[in-house]
């Protein structure tokens, strides 16, 4: 599947502090937990539903530098919420969009984009059982779906303290964002990062957060 600009964003603003215990839910083909290890993880546990997709993610870690640290297991979140005793100082998760949208054609994609599988409730509530007690929630989410989210959350006394809009141009609305959720009630923060200054150029605010990630921002080696 064609990872997008979004999500590379959101995975390179993780707010991941060394060593930490991190969980992806919904790992796909594994982006968002192999950027945690990048940025420092100490251990990823990367679930994902659908066995063809968890197989990609699994051959994606063993072909990285962080195959020792990311463990991948194929399950329901569910199941695993209720079997498993671990608990995750940071939880991420790119979860299904348009719970109400038109269904596309194609089934994994289908899947990836609907929240049908996996509600945000139920999202809600498996990360609740599996935060740890000073642990962070990170999500991605369209903007539309903000309000519904933090109002369910915080029914599980997880409560909402940064949100961070993305919009791909000064002169678009923003349509997803990224939200930062913790057990305590702390102060609330809202800020806007635009990802590109021109025609697919990326804001300074975005390099920042991708260059240790894309290619593209690599040093040129130089030849003789």
């Amino acid at each position: 599947m064609k990872v997008c600009t979004d999500a590379t964003l959101f995975g390179a603003m993780a707010p991941v502090a060394g060593g930490e215990k991190v969980l992806d839910i919904g790992t796909g083909t594994g982006l968002l937990a192999l950027m945690a290890a990048q940025l420092g993880a100490g251990n990823t546990t990367a679930v994902e539903l659908n066995r063809a997709t968890f197989e990609e993610a699994r051959i994606n870690f063993g072909n990285s530098p962080w195959a020792e640290d990311i463990h991948a297991v194929h399950a329901d979140i569910r199941d695993y919420a209720a079997y498993t005793n671990e608990r995750f100082d940071l939880i991420i998760s790119n979860p299904p969009f348009f719970e109400r949208h038109s269904k596309s054609p194609d089934d994994l994609r289908n899947l990836a984009r609907h929240t049908d599988e996996l509600p945000y409730a139920e999202l809600l509530h498996c990360a609740e059982q599996l935060l740890a007690a000073n642990g962070k929630l990170y999500l991605l989410l369209p903007v539309m779906a903000v309000q519904q989210v933090q109002k369910e959350a915080e029914e599980l006394e997880l409560f909402l303290y940064r949100k961070i809009n993305l919009k791909g141009y000064e002169r678009n609305t923003a349509k997803v964002a990224a939200l930062l959720f913790s057990r305590i009630a702390t102060g609330f923060q809202e800020t806007t990062l635009t990802i590109y200054r021109s025609d697919r150029v990326y804001s300074k605010d975005a390099e920042g957060f991708l260059s240790p990630f894309l290619l593209r921002f690599a040093p040129r080696t130089r030849t003789a």
